[in-house]
């Protein structure tokens, strides 16, 4: 693997991480020079939603208040984290702590550090276990909370118009539509921020297993695993996000909005519905009268039922050639102090990843009331060859650029499946 990896390396990537880690805001220094005491640990994190990354800017802070010798060089890469660890992996020189995003065992198992002597494993969530765990019993990331993903929508708006919480895309479609109409443009009925372009990977993924999956007439599972997927029927995808564009019901920005935008639009009640969990904290800051729902993936075959998309969300993994080890572990364990689990579920918005903390998350009476909904794997996390998930990202931004077609889409999509198959 480390072999092919390396091979990967290209100026085109090398000049995606010099800029990546140059001065923007996402990226963090201490500004300090170390001491020959000090020590200064990188940290890669795919969160994306400003609440996500405020929760983890203070988590930082209180660390390094009470470890002021450990610096902790964060950085938030978004929509380019996967091609910066990937130089990264193919240099064999990973961050200290990086984030897993669901690969923590099928993509970065071999840079990973064993953390199964850490205090903290003792309370993982069993439902981490597989994905954490392998049969040896080595735990190969820290999870800082688990997803339960779907559509988040705004109650007010809902409310306001009469629009029921959709069970089925094509409800999904129609309270779209209502919103527009009903509020004379003023509402945006789904939202993306799409100058990130994980935003449309994550609609095309969430939506593909109630597409693809789910539904027994059809499901492409073994296709999907055996190669012998015909791409045709992921058409439907594209075609329906073509058509909410042509239909303005995302916004016209869409290819341009930053997901800082979100969170000031849902406290205005500007927006119906948006991919994924909203960290409320934010929103809430901003117009305390705002009120978010959570429901699980419409199904989109008749006779099917809605899903939740989950496995773990935002984690830490600790790189097996870090230089720091034991700091490392320090800052994972200063994680896992009970009080530390609460801060950052409930600051993510999200289940935390131990059961040593009960975290009052605000979705929780949402996730109460779909209990008895399954929750299904990452579409891209078992059924596709890793580095899909940019594929995924790069045709819904083409596509609403006009430089491709919803067939195109699909053709793109055939094309990198076989070629990124022959490479595993």
């Amino acid at each position: 693997m480390r072999k092919f990896l390396k091979s990967f390396v290209f100026m085109t990537f090398i000049t995606v991480l010099l800029i990546g880690c140059g001065s923007g805001d996402d990226n963090h220094t201490s500004g300090q020079e170390n001491t020959e005491d000090e020590v200064t640990l990188s940290l890669f994190s795919t969160a994306t939603s400003e609440g996500d990354q405020i929760a983890l800017e203070s988590a930082i802070e209180k660390f390094e208040e009470e470890y002021p010798n450990i610096n902790i060089d964060y950085n938030f890469p978004a929509g380019e984290y996967e091609s910066m660890i990937r130089v990264k992996m193919a240099a064999d020189d990973m961050p200290d702590l990086f984030d897993t995003h669901g690969w923590a065992k099928n993509r970065y198992g071999e840079y990973t550090m064993d953390l199964s002597d850490m205090d903290w494993v003792e309370n993982l969530d069993p439902a981490l276990d597989n994905i954490l765990k392998d049969e040896e019993g080595k735990v190969y990331a820290y999870p800082l909370n688990q997803a339960k993903d779907g559509l988040t929508y705004n109650k007010n708006v809902l409310d306001e118009y009469g629009i029921k919480p959709p069970t089925t895309f094509e409800d999904f479609m129609a309270a779209l539509e209502t919103i527009k109409e009903d509020s004379n443009g003023e509402v945006t009925p789904f939202w993306l921020a799409g100058s990130e372009k994980s935003q449309f990977g994550q609609y095309f993924d969430q939506f593909a297993s109630p597409l693809l999956v789910t539904d027994e007439e059809n499901d492409y599972s073994e296709e999907l695993l055996d190669g012998s997927f015909d791409w045709s029927n992921y058409t439907f995808l594209p075609e329906k996000l073509e058509e909410m564009q042509e239909k303005e019901l995302i916004n016209v920005d869409a290819l341009t909005a930053q997901m800082h935008q979100q969170t000031q639009l849902l406290a205005q009640d500007k927006i119906g519905f948006v991919m994924g969990t909203v960290p409320v904290s934010a929103v809430k800051e901003l117009n305390p009268d705002t009120e978010l729902g959570v429901i699980p993936v419409p199904a989109i075959h008749e006779g099917d039922d809605p899903s939740w998309i989950g496995g773990e969300r935002l984690t830490f993994a600790v790189w097996e050639d870090t230089e720091h080890p034991e700091e490392a572990k320090t800052f994972i364990e200063f994680l896992a102090q009970d009080e530390m689990v609460k801060e950052l579920a409930e600051g993510t918005a999200l289940p935390a990843g131990l059961t040593n903390a009960t975290a009052d998350i605000y979705y929780s009476d949402y996730y109460e009331e779909f209990s008895g909904v399954m929750v299904e794997p990452y579409f891209d996390r078992i059924y596709l060859p890793s580095g899909m998930w940019d594929v995924m990202g790069a045709t819904g931004q083409e596509l609403l650029s006009e430089s491709m077609t919803p067939g195109d889409v699909s053709e793109k999509m055939a094309e990198e499946y076989t070629r990124l198959r022959e490479q595993d």
